[in-house]
């Protein structure tokens, strides 16, 4: 059944993806429709699909690399929907969707031997940890997709090429406001995320901080969106500089998720 599901997410996100495209070719009302329906049927699988393998496994599919990248896309896509039905940015699903799809595939593509849970995995602070860190690291999958769009934005109108695709993309404004909201969401939530870490650290491990890789380039991401919220909170970055930062943030998220190999989960 769950393999069913998987084949099911991966197959709508596909179109999903496809149509959000097409969308930035032709702006059609029922093609924009049909993107939001198709995708939304497809992260109602992906979420059945999660519900059922944790049923099966009697705990959250998040402690090895193909479960947390199918995790991860099913958080981003959930995420996307609540920004597209609150802003009507159509065209963001041409940046974010596939981004989810790629993710979906990556992890249909690694083999992991069934094992029993480790005892260190068996808290409710790793999954409540766990669970902050993916909703976190979702809204700023989202920023990152805005400020690609922004700096696309920006140079049109720089460069005064006010062509198709600039009318089919959403404002400055509108990205901006997005663009903060994510800060808004994610930065609290990674906050938390770290603190609950901790304390699953110092229950399993006897320390608060061990000062691992992925314990030190967590804080480094949160040191990160700290300072830009800060930024455009204190002194008003916007515009350019906030993008790059945002882009940058996001490349760091993706290192310490991807790139960090460690059994504990951050």
């Amino acid at each position: 059944m769950t393999h069913l599901f998987f084949i099911l997410t991966v197959t709508l996100y596909g179109c999903a993806a496809a149509l959000y495209l097409a969308c930035l070719l032709r702006t059609l009302p029922l093609l924009t429709l049909w993107a939001g329906r198709i995708l939304a049927f497809g992260c109602t699988a992906h979420l059945l699909s999660t519900i059922h393998l944790a049923v099966n496994m009697k705990y959250l599919p998040l402690t090895n690399m193909q479960e947390s990248l199918s995790f991860f896309s099913l958080a981003i896509v959930t995420a996307f929907i609540v920004f597209e039905r609150k802003y009507k940015v159509t065209t963001l699903g041409s940046f974010i969707v596939p981004v989810a799809l790629m993710m979906l595939i990556a992890s249909s593509s690694l083999h992991v031997e069934a094992r029993q849970l480790p005892p260190i995995l068996q808290s409710n602070w790793f999954w409540f940890h766990a669970l902050m860190a993916f909703i976190s690291y979702a809204c700023f999958t989202i920023a990152a997709g805005v400020a690609v769009m922004y700096l696309i934005q920006r140079y049109f109108l720089k460069t005064k090429h006010l062509g198709a695709l600039f009318q089919k993309l959403p404002s400055l404004e509108t990205m901006d406001e997005i663009s903060y909201r994510c800060l808004t969401v994610g930065w609290p939530l990674l906050t938390v995320a770290i603190i609950s870490g901790s304390i699953w650290s110092e229950k399993a491990m006897g320390n608060y901080w061990i000062w691992d890789r992925k314990q030190t380039w967590s804080l480094i991401i949160w040191l990160i969106y700290a300072a830009l919220l800060h930024g455009r909170i204190t002194i008003g970055w916007r515009g350019k500089r906030a993008a790059i930062l945002s882009i940058i943030g996001f490349i760091v998220v993706l290192f310490t998720f991807l790139g960090m190999k460690h059994s504990i989960i951050w």
